[in-house]
């Protein structure tokens, strides 16, 4: 990742109050930001947008939803940098983070052409009620660091979730699969016609929440359907 020039002012407050590693809380080196560079090198990469049209994430969605592909960066395990950095992102108000970790995937990708041809970018929407308490939709930022690299334009306002009805994380396939029925709704089906559109999340695990929005936005008249998350958990 291109290295941060750090200001006076940043290297000023690092000295006074140094900045720690949202995932091992060693001090971070004044070109660093938010993660140290032997935690990213540590995230174990799925390599999953090197073969995007056949994966083990692509797999999980055949037959639930028409997609060109799919990849996530990461493999999510708990209590590992990976897990600590989107949870940190998420529940510690840590927008920038979320920024970051975008860029850094963004840049990972490019050199797979995982991100070709992609129109525009499309975070998975939350409830209203989830993002007045988080203050942002997580997946929206991790698209704002994409798009800060790639240029490639974010949708808003095109589908949106119109209920979630409990937590998932301790939730079955099958559980999770009644969870998200009907949980989202299309706005503007012409916003997305014959756009190829990149589908992003924060994490990914058994792909209800993403099969879900998939099949609300195939609707829409000749949309392109790929997908992407940070993080993939092998359930």
């Amino acid at each position: 990742m291109e290295r941060h020039q750090p200001s006076f002012w940043t290297r000023l407050l690092d000295l006074i109050a140094p900045r720690a590693c949202v995932a091992c809380q060693c001090r971070l080196a004044e070109s660093e930001q938010f993660v140290c560079t032997i935690c990213l090198l540590r995230m174990p990469r799925t390599d999953f947008a090197l073969h995007s049209t056949d994966n083990l994430m692509a797999r999980m969605l055949w037959g639930r939803a028409d997609i060109e592909r799919a990849a996530a960066l990461f493999r999510y395990q708990p209590s590992s940098p990976v897990s600590k950095a989107i949870q940190e992102m998420k529940y510690n108000n840590q927008p920038q983070l979320g920024r970051f970790l975008g860029r850094f995937a963004a840049e990972e990708l490019a050199p797979t052409y995982f991100l070709e041809d992609i129109d525009a970018l499309l975070p998975m929407p939350i409830t209203r009620q989830r993002q007045r308490k988080r203050g942002y939709n997580q997946s929206q930022l991790i698209a704002e660091g994409i798009s800060a690299v790639t240029g490639i334009p974010i949708l808003n306002n095109v589908v949106k979730r119109t209920h979630f009805a409990q937590s998932q994380t301790r939730q079955s396939i099958l559980e999770r699969q009644v969870n998200v029925a009907g949980a989202f709704s299309l706005v503007d089906g012409e916003a997305l016609r014959d756009k190829h559109i990149l589908l992003i999340d924060d994490v990914m695990t058994t792909g209800a929440t993403m099969s879900a929005c998939c099949q609300q936005l195939q609707q829409a008249p000749g949309v392109r359907i790929s997908v992407f998350a940070l993080a993939f958990t092998q359930y």
